[in-house]
């Protein structure tokens, strides 16, 4: 069925929200970082920024109470919502019946933890063109999750993430800022991460003790044509050049790249790990002997 046009749907309020957590018997657990949506205005704005579309593929992690997937249902698009927390997960396509029951063949939930999800769990994304990621992510658990799966898959082009905002920022660091770190690092190896707004607690129930903000994240093709390091053994290197990051590249990666090799890569080994670009990372490695062949 065509996405709803002429006529917004009803989506979730406060009093949706809390009424669906008492007849479900639901609390908010710190365990699994719930903090859920209760402004129809937000989860719009995040659809919107996301750029979904009727028919594109989504994969919301932690959908929680459905606040975000309704949203992204009207859009029209088809949701594969991954829920950690059983009793939601049940819960969720009832909800879904009740306020959109014309969308609900669009959603499939997953009851799976995020972090050990596989294209074997979620074939109908597994076996798409693309798809993208759309998510009111658990502020404690955002950044692995982002990056396992992009690991886990390649088709796996966008996403837009609501995170806690030291992690947007964190996320979207350039070289050569102190918040520049490991994570900066391995998600442009990937692609290109950006803010694109912030978030203010009065949207959450319960309300966090930090802000949120928006991470929009476009996947590259830039190491798919040509021979480049092997990603683990990048990722090798960043990490040990951010697991001492006061100390010299010389000092921080001396048992993984001798002196020539960092002249191969015309790299200055008194330089400190935060000043790198991915780019120089992949020289290094490069030099080091991580390439494909």
């Amino acid at each position: 069925m065509n996405p709803i046009e002429s006529q917004q749907a009803h989506l979730l309020g406060a009093a949706d929200i809390r009424r669906i957590a008492a007849e479900a018997g639901i609390s908010p657990t710190k365990k699994f970082g719930q903090n859920f949506v209760i402004d129809p205005g937000t989860v719009r704005r995040i659809t919107h920024e996301a750029g979904i579309k009727a028919e594109d593929r989504v994969l919301e992690v932690g959908p929680g109470l459905g606040s975000l997937t309704l949203a992204l249902l009207e859009a029209g698009a088809y949701v594969t919502a991954v829920e950690i927390d059983s009793t939601l997960a049940e819960r969720l396509p009832q909800t879904v019946r009740q306020y959109m029951p014309q969308e609900s063949g669009r959603l499939t939930v997953v009851p799976h933890d995020a972090l050990t999800l596989n294209p074997d769990d979620v074939p109908e994304l597994a076996d798409c063109t693309s798809f993208t990621l759309v998510s009111n992510l658990p502020y404690n658990v955002a950044t692995p999750i982002v990056l396992t799966l992009l690991e886990r898959f390649g088709n796996l082009d966008r996403f837009l993430v609501m995170v806690q905002k030291e992690v947007a920022d964190r996320l979207a660091a350039r070289p050569g800022t102190k918040i520049y770190g490991a994570p900066s690092v391995k998600l442009a190896w990937y692609g290109e991460a950006r803010r694109v707004g912030t978030i203010g607690r009065n949207v959450f129930w319960p309300a966090p003790n930090v802000d949120s903000a928006l991470v929009l994240f476009t996947r590259h093709a830039r190491f798919d044509d040509a021979p480049a390091p092997h990603r683990a053994d990048i990722f090798t290197l960043v990490d040990a050049a951010f697991g001492q990051r006061r100390k010299t590249l010389h000092a921080a990666l001396r048992q993984l790249v001798t002196d020539d090799q960092f002249q191969i890569a015309d790299i200055d080994p008194s330089r400190r790990g935060e000043t790198l670009t991915i780019e120089e990372f992949i020289r290094l490695a490069a030099a080091a002997g991580g390439v494909s062949q």
